[in-house]
């Protein structure tokens, strides 16, 4: 054999093992997503959806729309870490660029990474989470035979349908958005036209939702990390204020055992049901908040609310600069990527430093986002609850999730948290190159996120403040209020 073909063997031969490895690493990636996502619906799924049901037909259907779940959700987590694990690769070869152990860190591979969930993001979307809503609630044709395949027959149809109804609406608004001819009088070119259109719109509504989700879910954050650590008031006694809600606790219960004992005594014995509740829970919390040690009360709260106002601050101060690059150089407007050359280049000019601070960043806005969707009226029923969630609102779940997930990359590009440009065919969509749309996007985020951080901060020290100086009035005028008999209300002098 000449030495020509043993060289242009090499080269195929060495093209098959590195594509080899890279289906491995995807492979090996993708499992270790969905054994996480599985576990992770399985803690909130409602058990007797998979546990006590004794029809087998509906065991199988609960199993196979289990694991279209299982998939859509791990899915969603792989496009939260797409951008951050390509930054951070990025980074990583910029570092060692000739380490032999990270080599099979390559372009090819981030490539191949972002196409696959473009691809199963559209699958996800379009096709499986429909089949596993419709193959639930299917029941098979009138007159069938029942079965898992009468299910099949039936859940097959009503998709398509489903899919030539979405196909003619988006052809509708191609056809209106479009100015060719050609757009108006056929369907064809399915894959390179309509379902890349059909995504793009997908995607505005996830970029949209977004972007209505992360300003007020940045604004909610501050008041769960109030929620979940103990925070810092002032001019306050927790051992007295503790003490008198013991007393007062005993006193609503004598109330309530005296009235059960005498027929003589007229008292509203829901009313002061409620009101021991009521003084229970505020034991409960005032007790957490003692055993808690003056460390965490007054630096880790303190320490928490800093991180969070540093982020989102950072965030609208990345915003507005990307702003005014957005009015004097065309180059900041987002953009696909064909060449995966990485390691080249850092995308910060803070270097390694600004590439985790924008990985960070990243993480940040997506959890601001699902609190913030979670935490919207329009969307708070689908919360999850541990062990007590139905198959149907996890299905809600997971699509809202991967809408949210998939939206992510575009989100962080278009508002310049990070200069990574969009590889594949996420840099494909038509909205994506008009000025308008991304300038007035960065400045409804900036406006939104500003307004919404300072009405949360102004609320909560002017209502710290007004409890603080109301309750130290309370504290000096020296009495204690305790329901008392017929709904009234007795009052004990401290010295009493």
């Amino acid at each position: 054999m000449a030495p020509v073909e043993l060289d242009a063997l090499a080269v195929r031969e060495q093209l098959f093992h590195e594509r080899v490895r890279e289906c491995l690493i995807c492979a090996l990636l993708f499992a270790s997503l969905y054994i996480l996502c599985h576990f992770v619906i399985r803690h909130f799924k409602k058990q007797t959806d998979f546990a006590a049901v004794h029809d087998d037909e509906d065991a199988a259907v609960n199993r196979i729309a289990l694991g279209l779940c299982t998939f859509t959700l791990a899915v969603a987590l792989g496009a939260v870490l797409l951008l951050p694990f390509s930054i951070i690769s990025n980074e990583v070869l910029l570092s060692f660029p000739h380490n032999y152990y990270i080599q099979w860190l390559n372009g090819s591979l981030i490539h191949g990474l972002w196409n696959l969930v473009f691809l199963f993001s559209n699958l996800s979307l379009v096709f499986l989470m429909p089949f596993a809503y419709f193959f639930t609630e299917s029941e098979g044709f009138a007159g069938s035979k029942k079965g898992i395949m009468a299910r099949v027959y039936e859940t097959s149809v009503v998709l398509l349908l489903l899919t030539l109804l979405v196909l003619g609406m988006v052809w509708v608004a191609s056809a209106i958005a479009g100015n060719d001819a050609v757009s108006r009088q056929s369907l064809y070119d399915l894959w390179e036209c309509y379902l890349p259109y059909l995504y793009s719109c997908i995607s505005l509504f996830g970029v949209l939702l977004l972007l209505l989700c992360t300003p007020f879910g940045l604004s909610t954050m501050f008041t769960v990390t109030g929620k979940l650590l103990v925070k810092p008031r002032l001019l306050e006694d927790l051992d007295e204020q503790l003490s008198c809600t013991r007393f007062e606790e005993a006193a609503v219960s004598r109330r309530i055992t005296s009235g059960k004992a005498s027929c003589w005594l007229n008292l509203n014995m829901a009313l002061l049901r409620e009101q021991l509740l009521s003084i229970r829970s505020k034991r409960k919390k005032l007790e957490l908040r003692h055993r808690a040690s003056p460390w965490q009360r007054n630096v880790g709260y303190p320490l928490a609310m800093l991180g969070l106002l540093a982020l989102t601050g950072i965030s609208v101060l990345i915003v507005c600069f990307h702003v005014l690059e957005l009015l004097l150089d065309d180059t900041a407007m987002p953009r696909g990527m064909q060449d995966t050359a990485l390691g080249q280049v850092s995308f910060s000019i803070l270097g390694s430093f600004g590439a985790a601070l924008q990985v960070v960043l990243i993480f940040y806005l997506m959890l601001s986002s699902v609190v913030g969707f979670y935490s919207s009226p329009l969307f708070t029923r689908l919360l999850p609850e541990r062990q007590d969630t139905p198959l149907t609102k996890i299905i809600g779940n997971c699509v809202s999730l991967l809408v949210l997930s998939s939206a992510l990359p575009v989100f962080s590009r278009t508002l310049g948290i990070t200069r990574f440009d969009l590889l594949g065919d996420f840099g494909r969509f038509n909205w994506l190159g008009n000025f308008y749309i991304v300038f007035i996007y960065n400045m409804g985020f900036a406006a939104l996120t500003t307004l919404c951080l300072v009405k949360r901060v102004t609320w909560a020290v002017q209502e710290e403040l007004i409890r603080a100086f109301g309750e130290e009035g309370v504290h000096l005028s020296g009495g204690l209020r305790v329901p008392g008999f017929g709904g009234g209300v007795a009052r004990f002098a401290g010295g009493g």
